[in-house]
């Protein structure tokens, strides 16, 4: 049985929580740290285990108010591996994009991202 991994927001992080038994992966918040690679490494690890024994779903809800250029590549690096799971068959991947009514740029940034990696993508709209 594969640990959840959850790590508290912070002003320049996000909240995280990753949970194995129920296929449920969640970011939110703000993505600015020092350095994302280091902080975003125990995802990528705890990622990787979860691919191995995944269940029959994944579902993956990111709702980032902003991200910096090297938090869009680590969490770029994040949906390609999910979206490898994907195409194994293993665990029906969707990600769930939520982003402000008003924001854009956030729609526009999960639209990217929706282009790039062509696994099932939903926009989610919210009111703040």
């Amino acid at each position: 049985m594969m640990e959840a991994l959850n790590i508290d927001q912070t002003p320049k992080t996000p909240f995280i929580q990753l949970q194995a038994t129920s296929g449920m992966l969640e970011m939110r918040g703000r993505s600015i740290p020092e350095n994302a690679v280091d902080f975003y490494t125990p995802v990528f690890r705890w990622i990787d285990a979860y691919c191995q024994a995944a269940p029959s779903a994944t579902a993956v809800h990111i709702r980032f108010e902003y991200f910096n250029t090297s938090s869009s590549k680590c969490l770029l690096d994040i949906l390609k591996k999910l979206k490898a799971l994907h195409l194994s068959g293993k665990s029906e991947v969707t990600v769930y994009w939520h982003y402000e009514e008003d924001d854009e740029d956030m729609l526009e940034a999960g639209e990217d991202f929706q282009t790039i990696i062509r696994i099932p993508f939903e926009m989610k709209k919210y009111i703040d």
